[in-house]
């Protein structure tokens, strides 16, 4: 279980955007947010650059979900890697302990746990995006109600767990992104920079 922990993590420290960026010749960090997720991805180098950062952060959770029950060989193990992917991405080795916000790795670890529950969140983001084109909004509400959907979903204690603990890190990795909500400066998705 430590062996999957750890290499989760390590996996999950791989900055998408980062490389992205640096073979698109900028710096995500930057420019736009700072961040090096899919949103600032799209702000700062575009629709196609952005597509490969989500995938790769994407894959980066779903990847570490598999390892854990490869390794772990228990829900367990999965769900501490999903949740290890996460932190790997939110506090990256390769960059100093910095990163993303984590959405994208969550929603790929979500999705290898309980693909009902990452797919039920879809349409709270996709519609929170659509009226107001605020992605750190639609990210925020998904994650507060990932844990309210593993439980009426009966997705059972895996699920809630990783949700309750993933969703709670990526609200806090958006206490910016609510203060500049709140005081109407947030940028909006398909802003460029």
């Amino acid at each position: 279980m430590l062996a999957s922990i750890i290499i989760a993590y390590l996996l999950g420290s791989v900055p998408c955007g980062y490389i992205i960026g640096k073979i698109k010749g900028r710096d995500i960090r930057r420019y736009g947010s700072g961040n090096i997720g899919t949103a600032n991805a799209l702000r700062v180098l575009g629709l196609p650059a952005a597509l490969v950062v989500l995938l790769g952060d994407t894959v980066k959770g779903l990847l570490g979900v598999f390892i854990g029950y490869r390794l772990g060989g228990s829900n367990a193990a999965a769900v501490l890697s999903g949740i290890a992917a996460v932190c790997g991405h939110n506090w990256s080795l390769f960059l100093g302990f910095k990163g993303g916000k984590g959405v994208a790795t969550a929603f790929g670890a979500a999705l290898g746990l309980s693909p009902l529950l990452a797919l039920a969140l879809v349409p709270v983001w996709v519609l929170s995006v659509v009226f107001t084109r605020y992605s750190s909004l639609g990210s925020i509400l998904a994650a507060g109600l990932a844990p309210v959907a593993a439980l009426v979903l009966r997705q059972g204690w895996p699920a809630f767990f990783f949700a309750l603990i993933a969703g709670t890190m990526v609200i806090w990795r958006h206490k910016s992104n609510i203060k500049r909500l709140l005081t109407g400066t947030e940028l909006r998705l398909g802003d460029r920079v």
